[in-house]
């Protein structure tokens, strides 16, 4: 009794999934030829297809969403480090100290 309701839920669940599989075309077979009306079809797609993309203004120029963001000046300099005050010490010698 289970298995004979096992191969009817394997079943019940393969169908669809049988029914929908287009053959596939094994190695060394050539594909359908088609139809002039199934040719016709695919010219007048792809006509229409390169007049919708026609129909799509350009933008002028690119647009920068970092705009905001970035600044377009170039970056500043980094700030020289201290420098060290030069001393001169009892003895006559100089010394550096940092500052």
């Amino acid at each position: 009794m289970r298995s004979l309701l096992a191969a009817i839920m394997i079943a019940v669940v393969a169908a669809p999934a049988y029914a929908q599989d287009k053959s596939v075309p094994r190695y060394g077979e050539t594909d359908k030829e088609k139809s002039p009306q199934e040719k016709q079809a695919e010219r007048d797609a792809e006509k229409a297809y390169q007049r919708s993309l026609g129909n799509i203004p350009e933008k002028a120029g690119g647009t920068d969403p970092w705009g905001t963001v970035r600044n377009d000046s170039p970056p500043k300099p980094a700030a020289a480090a201290p420098t060290a005050k030069k001393t001169k010490t009892s003895n006559g010698t100089t010394s550096q100290k940092p500052q």
